[in-house]
């Protein structure tokens, strides 16, 4: 199925091809997707409507995310994704939890590589983790965060130390689920993205650098 100017201009900005404050042109657009300016028009007016793009002066930049917002995203992020672990303790298949497992162990060959990678690695741990919690409804609020996620500038996997500490998390996380356990699933989940909240503030403030 042929993907929409919508989905096209969101993946870019989830890829980070399009970073925070970078300006998104109509005509440059529809020249490069291929598409004409009508539906790269409603595109952006409706990724400006879901907060991803934001208005200087006349132009259309990328959103960013500031102290209070990120705090709030982190917030709502913690308790959804702790849900999901729980959840997916009760509901996942073998099957799901085998995945899980080798997502972590074929994630280990990204250390110390690129950080982007690595991030796109655990978009798709923590997917997986959402879906199976077999809660759609789950599913679709976790969507819209991780949408929001990419208006950060940086992945906390660039910071120094912090991409082998993330998969030993995830790990604690995956052998929580296959042992059936939700409440030590939910706070293994919560205590992973808790650290990697506090890991971007320190990128933040100047305590920790970027790889």
């Amino acid at each position: 199925m042929q993907k929409d100017a919508y989905t096209l201009i969101l993946e870019a900005i989830e890829a980070g091809d399009y970073k925070p404050g970078d300006r998104l042109v109509e005509s440059e657009l529809a020249e490069k997707l291929g598409v004409s300016r009508t539906p790269v028009r409603e595109a952006l007016q409706r990724l400006e409507t879901q907060a991803m793009l934001a208005r200087d002066g006349r132009s259309l930049i990328v959103a960013s995310l500031d102290h209070n917002q990120l705090a709030e995203l982190y917030a709502v992020r913690t308790e959804l994704e702790g849900l999901a672990a729980r959840l997916a303790a009760r509901h996942a298949t073998p099957e799901e939890v085998r995945v899980l497992r080798s997502m972590v162990a074929e994630d280990r060959h990204l250390l110390g590589g690129d950080p982007r990678a690595l991030s796109r690695a655990n978009k798709r741990f923590h997917k997986q983790i959402h879906l199976a919690s077999h809660n759609r409804f789950l599913v679709q609020q976790l969507d819209l965060v991780h949408r929001s996620m990419a208006l950060m500038a940086n992945t906390s996997f660039a910071a120094e130390g912090r991409d082998e500490v993330a998969l030993d998390e995830h790990a604690q996380i995956v052998a929580a689920i296959e042992a059936g356990d939700g409440d030590a699933a939910y706070q293994a989940l919560k205590s992973h993205i808790s650290k990697a909240f506090e890991t971007r503030l320190r990128v933040d403030a100047g305590e920790l650098k970027l790889r």
